[in-house]
């Protein structure tokens, strides 16, 4: 029992975080749509929260392995309770401003990217202190997190509906806070410190470029960040706008727009139990081409095709099963391919860089719902979706995924949520 409580407090932890973005995911777009009325103050809003958390992972990565993993997460988790209670306070005392707004969930993006690698980065720790193998504890991970993007999901819909989407937002400030408690309180201390054998000590330019050196270095690891950077902005655009927008257009209230996200993530928590299950007997690169065809574009087509909710939560359904597939792949190979050393500064650029692209797809689904309407804005975007899981068809580098190297006790960050 003393042995597992690493694994457990640890996995409670980011339970309480996943639950908290995911309430902010919902009730933030809702807000604004329903204030505005405007896809385009939506997608700013969102996209103005995604860049700053892009940068603040790469920025972070070289102190996460000068200090410690610890340290960053209390602190991260404590500071964006502290600026999610700010735009609960702001929408409390003058009603919806968007400028204000966007500053506001940019100090929260920025506070959260720090927090993320840091908890992601103890892994490797976790998997040592609980004597459980690193496969073990990064598919767990990855269960935990789809459970508890569902759990938050359904949730959000229901409380947005019963208190509104404002106080729905100190639901997000105590799951940070239960998070930040969790990793001082219950975390063994030994976990998460920093890495000892992360070499000589170096300026904080040299440790970063060193990490950007190794990433730039394998070319697999690129075509994989690369296509999800992809997929993460169109899948951006989906849930911060395009969702969003055909809930209201076809008058559904917020519980919808939180079925739609708890019918995906709920599925894929089958899929990544299947995948644990029995995914190590699978052909690697077979099963990740497929299991992207199938998650994508048919879920855009869907939504521009018909207006029943329970078409699209089918088709959605399948689509995260499919999904469950996707994250042990890419975590056992990086798991496989990442140095220890470099834990911090890689998993930090690896995970800035699947995300880099995701503001400008919050943006991208306003802009096109504006200007071209929300059935063309979907049919475009799976069209775009279908181009870019083609890639592992025709790019050579994937096929390395049937070459694994020799694993080293290392970890990495999910790149997508």
């Amino acid at each position: 029992m003393r042995q597992g409580r690493a694994l457990w407090s640890w996995l409670l932890a980011e339970v309480c975080s996943y639950l908290g973005t995911r309430f902010s995911m919902i009730a933030i777009p809702w807000l604004v749509l329903q204030g505005t009325g405007s896809a385009t103050a939506t997608g700013l809003v969102a996209a103005a929260e995604l860049a700053p958390y892009v940068l603040a992972k790469v920025v972070a990565g070289p102190w996460v392995d000068r200090w410690g993993g610890r340290r960053i997460a209390i602190a991260g988790d404590l500071l964006s309770a502290v600026a999610v209670v700010g735009v609960w306070l702001s929408f409390r005392a003058g009603g919806l401003s968007v400028p204000v707004l966007v500053g506001l969930v940019a100090v929260v993006g920025a506070l959260r990217g720090p927090a993320d690698v840091a908890k992601q980065a103890m892994i490797p720790a976790v998997a040592e202190h609980s004597g459980s193998p690193l496969e073990r504890v990064t598919g767990l991970a990855s269960m935990v997190e789809r459970l508890a993007s569902t759990t938050g999901a359904a949730a959000a819909g229901v409380v947005i509906a019963a208190v509104g989407g404002d106080d729905a937002l100190l639901v997000t400030a105590v799951a940070l806070l239960c998070s930040a408690v969790v990793v001082a309180g219950l975390l063994p201390a030994q976990v998460g410190r920093p890495v000892v054998d992360a070499g000589p000590p170096q300026g904080y330019g040299r440790s970063l470029a060193e990490g950007l050196r190794f990433l730039r270095g394998d070319s697999l690891l690129l075509s994989i960040v690369a296509m999800v950077a992809v997929t993460n902005l169109l899948d951006q655009a989906y849930s911060a706008v395009l969702v969003p927008v055909w809930v209201t257009t076809h008058a559904h209230g917020p519980e919808v727009l939180g079925l739609v996200f708890a019918a995906m993530t709920g599925s894929a928590v089958a899929g990544s139990a299947l995948a644990a299950w029995k995914g190590h007997r699978l052909p690697r690169l077979v099963v990740y081409a497929v299991a992207f065809l199938i998650a994508g574009a048919p879920r855009f087509w869907a939504f521009a095709l018909t207006d029943s909710v329970a078409l699209v939560v089918a088709v959605v359904v399948v689509g995260g099963l499919a999904s469950g597939f996707l994250n042990p792949i890419i975590g056992a190979l990086l798991v496989e391919r990442i140095p220890s050393r470099l834990l911090g500064r890689v998993s930090g650029l690896v995970s800035a860089s699947a995300w880099s692209l995701m503001p400008l797809g919050a943006l991208l689904g306003g802009v096109l719902v504006t200007r071209a309407g929300l059935d063309v804005a979907l049919l475009l975007g799976g069209a775009l979706y279908l181009l870019t899981t083609a890639a592992p068809f025709a790019v050579p580098s994937f096929r390395a995924m049937r070459r694994p190297r020799e694993p080293e006790p290392v970890a990495a960050p999910r790149p997508a949520r």
